[in-house]
């Protein structure tokens, strides 16, 4: 059996998804659905069982799966909120969720797969290296990004990063994200704006080294993501550690926009907006990922263009309104 905690969410669906199309249904969904459409990402999936995040920590605490074979565990369930300010909340679900479940797994000898972030890497005056050595001198910008260094920096004070895999993602989007309200891609807010008003609205930048829409970022299509998680965890098993999961190239919004618009056959029409004050002092301008680490084990596929990928997840999914699996 495999675990997916977050299993409802854009990536943890994506994960499923991918799983059963390599004939893998054994699969227990973690989530939280509440009231959200999460419960939508789900119906196209095939999996064996599904409980709710706490239920599965109650169970996960009593002993109730010390005799279950496990085969891996995808930890995927997190606040992936950049603007939430509970830390103590975001303490409680992102890293001591991930310490319970990473004992349980080194206990046990299962591998598990858990998601940091390339939040991580504050405003990136250190570069966007996936490095085990350096990461105490890195300076998050934001409690979302702090609460997974916070763990990655745990794990490896106790000798972990060498039994685990930590997936610092980019900024992932695509199919089975409707649910995620304000934490929305631009990619989906460019379908839902330009369907509705022909235009599409952008932050001003307030960095001249950049221009307006010229701000960067390493965007990558959740398909291309969850074939990076299925490399890790089930082709090269002897991975360890931290390792990015970007498409390796910066591009700017105006790029992103640029093919939001030509997916859509719709003529470019943006509008620049000032940027809400407690945004300006944590806005990242520039991401891009190394991906050296993940090409030396064995990954080497290159991620789809952000053309491509904007057209396949406006079109064949936005427009048509469906969902993974529904394909």
């Amino acid at each position: 059996m495999w675990i997916v905690t977050g299993g409802a969410g854009l990536i943890g669906s994506a994960v499923v998804w991918y799983w059963n199309k390599q004939n893998i249904s054994d699969i227990l969904i973690v989530d939280h659905l509440g009231e959200s459409d999460k419960w939508k990402n789900l119906r196209a999936l095939r999996y064996s069982n599904y409980m709710e995040k706490e239920d599965f920590q109650t169970a996960l605490r009593s002993g109730k799966f010390d005799q279950t074979p496990i085969e891996g565990i995808m930890h995927l369930g997190a606040c992936s909120s950049t603007t939430e300010r509970d830390a103590t909340y975001l303490v409680h679900n992102n890293f001591e969720y991930t310490c319970m479940l990473a004992e349980f797994a080194i206990k046990r000898n299962i591998r598990m797969v858990y998601a940091s972030s390339c939040a991580t890497y504050g405003d990136g005056a250190l570069g966007y290296k996936d490095d085990e050595s350096c990461i105490e001198q890195l300076r998050p910008l934001n409690m979302y990004g702090y609460s997974k260094q916070m763990f990655d920096l745990y794990a490896k004070q106790r000798g972990w990063l060498n039994k685990l895999v930590g997936c610092k993602f980019s900024n992932v989007y695509g199919p089975n994200e409707f649910h995620k309200a304000g934490m929305r891609s631009v990619v989906l807010r460019a379908y839902e704006q330009i369907s509705s008003s022909g235009t599409m609205e952008l932050f001003r930048s307030y960095k001249k080294e950049y221009a307006d829409g010229e701000q960067m970022r390493d965007f990558l299509y959740v398909k291309d993501a969850v074939k990076m998680l299925w490399h890790l965890a089930c082709v090269n098993t002897q991975a360890a550690g931290l390792f990015n999961i970007g498409s390796g190239r910066a591009e700017t919004w105006n790029a992103l926009v640029d093919a939001a618009f030509a997916a859509l056959n719709k003529p470019r029409n943006v509008k620049f907006i000032d940027m809400p004050e407690h945004l300006r002092d944590r806005y990242q301008y520039y991401t891009c990922a190394e991906m050296e680490k993940l090409h030396a084990a064995g990954y080497t596929e290159p991620a789809m263009s952000l053309k491509e990928a904007i057209y396949d997840y406006l079109v064949n999914y936005c427009a048509q309104d469906k969902y993974l699996g529904d394909e």
